[in-house]
């Protein structure tokens, strides 16, 4: 045997099986390089499709070996291929980070608009109100006003005086019978 390499679980599955309490397979695929061929084409041969667990109570006992001999594979292919798919991943990860900052910068530009049209709105409103100056009344008009309100009152007690004295004038023709 020459090199050995497990390719490990992805992490946020790793957390959501810890998480579950499952303690399954830690690793997806492995890779092996034997120095002779004719060893890896017979370890191919003999391994494949059979139990990895041989006895019952091993917790890989249902678990089968899945070993293919590839030809002409070499290590730097799989270095190459595992270097493209972690800039695939980061790739991906800078794609979905890049959208996530267009998506904040977005929503916080349509907040300053929105605060910037409520403003101007504001503005309007302010604008909108009649600023007209009222003129204090001199002394004469309030002399004049003072008098017409005693006027009023005074009229508003003559005729209330008058209706009680009706209202009297009633009662005494009732009391004396005299007939006008």
């Amino acid at each position: 045997v020459g090199r050995i390499f497990l390719q490990p679980e992805e992490r946020f599955i790793r957390k959501k099986k810890k998480k579950a309490g499952s303690n399954a397979k830690n690793f997806t695929e492995g890779w092996v390089e034997f120095r002779d061929k004719r060893v890896a084409k017979l370890v191919a041969a003999s391994l494949h499709n059979t139990p990895i667990g041989v006895r019952k109570r091993s917790r890989f006992h249902y678990d089968l070996w899945n070993i293919k001999y590839l030809n002409r594979f070499k290590w730097t292919h799989l270095s190459e291929q595992l270097a493209y798919e972690r800039q695939v991943r980061q790739q991906r990860m800078r794609a979905e980070v890049s959208q996530a900052k267009r998506e904040t910068n977005f929503y916080l530009q349509n907040v300053e608009k929105s605060k910037h049209f409520l403003k101007k709105d504001s503005q309007k409103e302010h604008a909108e109100k009649s600023w007209g100056f009222v003129q204090r009344c001199t002394e004469d008009e309030i002399q004049t006003s003072k008098g017409k309100k005693r006027l009023k009152q005074q009229l508003a007690r003559s005729a209330e005086i008058q209706q009680k004295s009706q209202s009297n004038k009633s009662l005494l023709t009732k009391i004396f019978n005299i007939q006008q």
